[in-house]
């Protein structure tokens, strides 16, 4: 049997990628001061209509979610959001309109948490103003540095 140098280097090449060990891999909250909204904040007239839709159940009213159907201007401070995404696309989450995108955009991180449910991983980066960017995977996430005020914390998911 006669083995080409082609053949050899695919067997070579093939053997050093079943033995390489996984690495892991270092996310690190974003910066919101490069988030792009990607989303369009609600109109007065399309919060006014999902507020007669979500409120009007009675089980809604009387269950645990009383305050934000308590008034119009309840729902809006709760509902008035719109999505934005870290600069490399890989965080998101829904930011309050109320507040000016760059005042939004100034917020300083805070703090990184992990939760898991069942095989979904979601990494969470809360922010100033109660902001909040998720990272959602089904690698498993270890934080490695949780206060961001102190510098640049930092989590390795494997």
């Amino acid at each position: 049997m006669k083995i080409t140098t082609a053949s050899l280097l695919a067997l070579v090449l093939g053997a050093l990628l079943v033995s390489a060990p996984a690495s892991a891999e270092s996310l690190g909250c974003p910066d919101l001061s490069a988030a792009t909204q990607v989303a369009a904040c609600p109109t007065d007239e399309e919060l006014r209509y999902t507020y007669l839709g979500f409120c009007s159940d009675n089980a809604r009213l009387y269950g645990r979610d009383v305050m934000t159907c308590a008034t119009f201007e309840n729902y809006r401070e709760v509902k008035n959001t719109a999505r934005w995404e870290s600069a490399d696309g890989r965080f998101d989450g829904y930011l309050s309109c109320n507040m000016a995108p760059d005042a939004i955009r100034a917020s300083p991180a805070k703090r990184m948490h992990v939760e898991r449910k069942g095989s979904l991983t979601r990494l969470m980066c809360d922010y100033d103003n109660d902001h909040r960017l998720v990272h959602r995977t089904k690698a498993a996430c270890k934080i490695e540095v949780e206060d961001c005020t102190s510098g640049e914390c930092r989590a390795a998911c494997e």
